[in-house]
């Protein structure tokens, strides 16, 4: 079995280069195996998931706003769906960013860079506590159960960063978007944007059920360890 080794920036597809053996998103596992798998895992994890899920949506509708948010993301093959959480910002959070970025360059180069921010002024004090447990995502496992997601994947991307995937854009298309994937429990925010695309080509080259199964166990330390952005 292949071993899920140390990626590199040197792993990245670039134009000219010839594109990676695209046999494992092609394996039985990947198109037979995989969504029935998602569906028990998602069906026992339910009557655990819900009642978190009710009690923290009661806490994020406490300023009024909305306790649930969802947002545009490439699927799989390119098709646009929406993607669930738990609203973890201020409810006129575009302008907050817009305002926070034009004052503050610093702030708008590392937007630039990985559409991250280290100090974000739209998280809310609960979505701040949701963020660092991934909790926020939970509305997910609704993505996975309409089958636009998947448990384990690329994290989901909008049409502007998946421009940033280049001539790597095959890997993420050929498998569904996952509530975790190989970044996530690979450093997640602490790494390039470039390692990041990387980890997904070589999550794709390397599709299997154990690996699968090596991510949600570590997801799950990761959860656990409060690791999240």
């Amino acid at each position: 079995m292949n071993q899920l080794r140390e990626i590199t920036v040197d792993d990245i597809t670039v134009a000219g280069q010839v594109v990676p053996d695209r046999a494992a998103s092609k394996s039985v596992y990947a198109r037979v195996l995989k969504r029935p798998f998602d569906l028990a895992v998602c069906i026992l994890l339910l009557p655990v998931v819900a009642p978190i899920v009710t009690l923290l949506w009661v806490l994020v509708r406490s300023d009024g706003g909305r306790g649930f948010y969802g947002h545009m993301r490439v699927g799989r093959d390119g098709r646009m769906f929406r993607c669930w959480k738990l609203r973890s910002m201020v409810p006129d959070g575009d302008r907050v960013l817009a305002d926070h970025l034009r004052n503050n360059p610093d702030a708008y180069a590392e937007w630039s860079q990985s559409h991250k921010l280290k100090v974000d002024p739209r998280i809310t004090r609960i979505g701040r506590l949701m963020r660092k447990t991934s909790l926020d995502e939970l509305p997910q496992l609704w993505n996975v159960l309409t089958g636009d997601m998947s448990l384990v994947g690329p994290r989901p991307v909008t049409e502007e960063e998946l421009d940033r995937y280049g001539a790597s854009r095959w890997a993420y298309e050929a498998a569904k978007p996952g509530i975790t994937g190989l970044w996530q429990v690979s450093g997640r925010n602490k790494v390039s944007y470039q390692r990041r695309v990387a980890l997904d080509v070589r999550y794709v080259e390397n599709l299997n059920f154990a690996h699968d199964l090596r991510i949600l166990a570590r997801t799950g330390a990761a959860v656990w360890r409060g690791t999240g952005a």
